[in-house]
């Protein structure tokens, strides 16, 4: 699913909303989420899920293609862990 979608299926949902007025608060939701991520917090919906940063430190990696060694940076990555009720929806049998 992506992003229009879910404002799609959202706006179907409740029609007494307008789709663009569904589109900015989706907009605004994601907004928070990644201004949040980008301050280091931790963002936890309940029943759905945890979004974090975790640091990968500088290393030396290589080229696939010519087998050169390259330099790559530290960086910040995003991590998403499932709920438990997420896990137990989808593993229903």
């Amino acid at each position: 699913m992506i992003k229009s979608e879910l404002v799609q299926k959202i706006a179907e949902q409740n029609p007494q909303l307008y789709q663009r007025d569904v589109e900015n608060i989706v907009n605004a939701i994601l907004d928070e989420i990644v201004s949040a991520l980008a301050r280091g917090d931790r963002v936890e919906l309940r029943g759905f899920g945890a979004f974090s940063v975790k640091e990968r430190n500088a290393r030396v990696g290589r080229n696939p293609r010519t087998g050169a060694h390259v330099a790559v940076d530290d960086k910040v990555v995003p991590f998403f862990k499932t709920g438990k009720e997420m896990r137990e929806r989808l593993n229903r049998v």
